[in-house]
């Protein structure tokens, strides 16, 4: 096995890592609001002339001395009789449960496994055979408590080692956490794990919902439009055996039923109003008990019926696909395409990233080393005609009006979304880390100065970062956008000529140092993006007037992130990407690897995807240059 497991048969449990080695993580920090107001005001500094900044300096000041202060009281008091969760946990649920706007490219995202290294595992039903059982065994081994959680090292080389590993084990599990800290090492809350299975959003006029059925058996299976159920845990809790789940897929891939006329899942891609309305009347038209089965599944396993052409192929078809095929609701589609490439589209409301790697890290690891089926295994002998059930919907005009609508609008905006990639291949992750430079921070910078290369201007900038060290964390904002690299930007830009190598490397080495402060910040609870939401939130609840502060316009354009940015390497993942997150921005999903930098942009028409990524690779090229010591050409 990849990862210590739970036996099916009853013989108790492999030798278990102990799950219980670390104490809960502590509660996230409300920063201090003279910190959040100074924190602001810096990120404002770059996107502002002095006029404005004085003018916004102002408002911020009068927030923390007046109303900004009684609410930051209120905010605290509220954590002091709340220490079972973190002060974000309910505002930012709401935040994704009240948005209206469809789920698929708004807020879902995608990461792609690599291809399985022994490439004829890289085969449709192979590969789902073997994810869909080592998704059952990732499933399993939580819900027994043996899954280790992941640890944060802020340093490294002081606490990921076998060394501490071993001292760790034998510290009281009430204490062991001091000891991490001391030496900065942050076990991850697991609280976002167990809606990963099961799971499902569902559509409420208003605010959705979040349902979980732990009780429920079954996968969800997609193919060619149609659903299809069937259990892949039998009545003693033990997962069937991947012979038997084998056959059960086989099967559903030979079913030549053609697709359905009016495709049930582009409802899931609708306005979440209009999907509420049209959900009431499917369970009001006799529809209760196939959408019970599609909400409870275990997941959905979507199987398309076509291979991946190129990445940008790959992109389109793990971030939206065809709208048929899918159920975005579910907590995530693991998504096989006829060649065996794979990946896993997620609904971002229940949780973030670091929850969906480890997942995927876990899978991906245990399908390769340990797979449970191999090109030579036969499916056995069983009878799924009887134990696969396609679910059929019944359907009224109103409802064949609302998914034909649905289609309509789901193929015009996929149709606007355009995907564009590039891999800059002179140099990444081992030479930065040489020179004594962020790998994160480089490749932040290099899209400060395409943006301003392509638009002459700086931009409101969003990095996420996990806040998993912490009790119900979620995320903070990196704002990678700063006076060092506005400064550092249009010395490349504009005027390269005027300076030395020399006096071009020092500022990339202060932007880093700047970048790496930031980091650490954000991932510690210290930004400032979250408690001002959080403030905003309390001031909401209470109907009165939003304070000036929020109503301020340089406030509004900080949170109109033009350049949405996230990163997640791992051994599994080829690639990542999302949708920008406003219709006039860039969504760039990123990877520093250790030879080269790969960077997926997504952008609507009013931006030039193509172009940026021209500049994100000029610009890679000139800091590259530059930290080898050679001169640059404007």
């Amino acid at each position: 096995m990849g990862f210590p497991t739970v036996q099916d048969k009853g013989a108790g449990v492999t030798e278990p890592l102990r799950a219980a080695l670390w104490s809960p993580p502590p509660g996230l920090p409300v920063p201090k609001l003279e910190d959040t107001i100074r924190r602001y005001l810096n990120a404002q500094k770059p996107l502002l002339n002095d006029d404005q900044f004085r003018k916004t300096e102002e408002l911020a000041h009068q927030f923390e001395k007046g109303i900004g202060r009684e609410l930051h009281e209120q905010l605290v008091a509220q954590d002091n009789q709340n220490k079972h969760t973190s002060y974000i946990t309910g505002p930012w649920f709401d935040m994704y449960l009240k948005a209206r706007e469809p789920v698929v490219l708004n807020f879902n995202a995608f990461m792609s496994f690599n291809p399985d290294p022994k490439s004829e595992y890289n085969d449709q039903l192979i590969r789902a055979t073997n994810m869909t059982v080592s998704a059952i065994r990732f499933m399993k081994t939580f819900r027994a408590g043996y899954l280790e959680p992941e640890v944060f090292h802020l340093n490294p080389e002081k606490s990921d080692t076998e060394m501490f590993k071993k001292i760790i084990r034998f510290v009281p599990s009430s204490i062991s956490w001091f000891g991490a800290y001391m030496v900065n090492a942050y076990p991850l809350d697991m609280s976002q794990y167990f809606r990963l299975f099961n799971s499902t959003r569902v559509p409420k006029l208003d605010r959705d919902e979040l349902y979980t059925d732990e009780n429920a058996k079954h996968l969800l299976v997609l193919r060619n439009g149609n659903f299809y159920i069937f259990d892949v845990i039998d009545r003693d809790g033990n997962m069937l055996k991947p012979s038997e789940i084998q056959a059960h897929l086989k099967y559903i891939l030979s079913d030549n039923s053609p697709a359905p006329a009016f495709p049930l899942g582009y409802l899931s891609s609708e306005n979440r109003d209009t999907w509420a309305l049209l959900r009431k009347n499917l369970l009001d038209n006799g529809n209760e008990e196939a959408l019970q089965k599609v909400d409870s599944a275990v997941f959905c396993l979507s199987l398309d019926d076509f291979s991946v052409k190129d990445f940008v192929h790959l992109s389109h078809t793990m971030l939206h696909g065809d709208g048929a095929n899918r159920w975005y609701d579910k907590s995530f589609n693991l998504i096989i395409t006829k060649d065996g490439t794979a990946g896993v589209n997620f609904e971002h409301s229940w949780g973030d990233g670091v929850a969906v790697l480890r997942f995927q890290n876990e899978v991906f690891k245990d399908s390769t080393k340990a797979p449970a089926i191999s090109p030579q295994s036969q499916p056995a002998s069983v009878d799924s005609s009887r134990a696969v059930q396609k679910l059929d919907f019944k359907l009224n005009d109103a409802l064949k009006a609302g998914i034909t609508k649905a289609k309509q609008k789901f193929d015009a905006r996929v149709e606007s979304l355009s995907l564009n990639l590039i891999q800059f291949h002179d140099g990444g992750k081992e030479f930065l880390k040489q020179k004594k430079v962020s790998p994160d921070a480089v490749a932040q910078l290099a899209f400060q100065m395409a943006f301003l290369r392509q638009y002459n201007q700086t931009v409101a900038t969003y990095e996420s970062c996990s806040t998993a060290a912490f009790k119900h964390g979620r995320t903070e904002t990196i704002r990678p956008a700063s006076i060092h690299t506005k400064k550092c930007s249009e010395a490349f830009v504009r005027e390269p000529s005027k300076h030395s190598t020399e006096e071009l490397q020092k500022l990339i080495e202060e932007c880093s140092k700047y970048h790496g402060r930031l980091t650490k910040e954000a991932a510690m609870g210290q930004g400032f993006d979250r408690h001002l939401f959080g403030l905003r939130y309390l001031a909401s609840s209470k109907g009165a007037t939003l304070p000036d502060f929020y109503q301020d316009q340089a406030y509004a354009r900080l949170n109109h992130n033009i350049i949405s940015t996230s990163t997640l390497i791992s051994p599994a993942v080829q690639l990542g990407g999302f949708g920008p997150v406003v219709s006039d921005g860039f969504g760039v999903g990123y990877q520093v690897h250790d030879d080269f930098v790969g960077c997926n942009v997504s952008s609507y028409p009013t931006r030039n995807g193509k172009e940026f990524l021209q500049c994100i690779h000029k610009s890679l090229e000139d800091i590259f240059n530059v930290l080898k010591g050679k001169k640059i050409s404007s």
